[in-house]
């Protein structure tokens, strides 16, 4: 059974009275038939907890810096008129209580934890979000990647691989983004997606009329979850393999593109969809690092000298891990300039950069 977690905070200008604040509070715990236990706190403050029925759980602390929290722990079946009417009693007393000297009141929404779907999901820069999530329809693992896909009422079907948001069906923006924003001419070109598993990239791709994209995906697991929760959007371009212009390959794309390189084959558009760049800032110490300077040495090799090369970057916030990428941009085998664009991708619930490179 889930947990839900209410909070309640009172700023302070001021360091609260600990004996009058905690004996005003103490009838509304006794009519609630709380047991109380003070812990020691080495000169911090008050901190006492106090257990009642139903497994109710309350951490009252008065902090010895001017402020008081309270938390409460309910069961999810708990009577939630019960609760909140508790709580309501507890805020009424505190500003009785603390009259004249509160700067600040604040009750957070309530917190589940431990809920059979995860509703809270961090954005690249470490906020919190809680998503509109009311189901899971896909769960597998590949021997890759764990892939789950997620029903959002507002954002539809949501992608998430290994604990990260991938895309969702609202988010046709970043699409776009990562295709040039409408401003390149796809029609008889060769165009090369590296990942894009989701089927977005490609069925945007295939409306441009190109002469022939060539996919790779790793995981035939997560082309499976698309083709079936995540049709708004990539259509039917899953159904099959292969079509008029274009064909999927189930690979790891390392090894292609290596062959690539190796034949001399080359390409008017390069679209990697892997990987968002790394949140770390040692890029030495950095795996992930590794690979993505790999990616794009190797991407640039098979690139035509008047093509373009386009990329996710991340969250705009990560200014530090978005300058070592474009460090990095510098020490390739063959000199590239490059451009960035920041789009509001819905899902997301953050600005993302999206780099579009070129050979000098």
């Amino acid at each position: 059974m889930a947990l839900r977690h209410h909070t309640l905070d009172f700023n302070l200008a001021a360091a609260a009275d600990c004996p009058s604040t905690v004996r005003g509070l103490q009838s509304i715990f006794q009519e609630q038939e709380m047991t109380e236990t003070v812990h020691d706190t080495e000169g911090h403050g008050y901190l006492a907890t106090f257990v009642g029925k139903k497994g109710r759980f309350v951490v009252l602390r008065v902090h010895s810096h001017g402020l008081v929290t309270i938390d409460l722990q309910c069961y999810e079946g708990d009577n939630t008129a019960q609760v909140d009417n508790l709580l309501n009693s507890l805020e009424k007393k505190l500003q009785t209580l603390l009259q004249g000297n509160i700067t600040r009141i604040k009750r957070l929404p309530v917190l589940t934890r431990g809920a059979p779907v995860d509703r809270y999901w961090p954005t690249a820069d470490g906020r919190l979000v809680e998503y509109d999530i009311d189901r899971m329809v896909y769960d597998e693992d590949s021997a890759y990647q764990n892939i789950k896909i997620l029903h959002s009422q507002q954002f539809g079907n949501i992608l998430v691989l290994n604990g990260d948001i991938n895309l969702a069906e609202s988010d046709l923006p970043y699409t776009h983004a990562i295709m040039g924003s409408g401003h390149e001419n796809y029609a008889g070109k060769e165009v090369l997606i590296l990942g894009g598993g989701d089927g977005g990239i490609l069925a945007e791709v295939v409306k441009l009329k190109p002469k022939m994209i060539t996919m790779v995906e790793i995981s035939f697991q997560g082309l499976y979850g698309c083709r079936v929760h995540m049709r708004k959007t990539c259509g039917n371009i899953l159904d099959n393999l292969k079509g008029d212009c274009y064909q999927i390959l189930v690979e790891d794309c390392v090894p292609v593109l290596k062959k690539y390189v190796q034949e001399g084959r080359m390409f008017d558009y390069v679209i990697n969809d892997l990987t968002a760049v790394p949140i770390s800032t040692r890029p030495e110490e950095d795996s992930t690092w590794e690979f993505l300077r790999l990616i794009l040495d190797l991407s640039i090799k098979v690139l035509r000298p008047s093509g373009k090369y386009f990329t996710q970057g991340n969250c705009a916030n990560l200014t530090e891990a978005l300058s070592l990428y474009e460090e990095q941009l510098g020490r390739l085998s063959c000199p590239v300039d490059f451009s960035k664009e920041v789009v509001c991708v819905p899902s997301y619930l953050e600005l993302w950069v999206f780099y579009t490179v070129w050979k000098k």
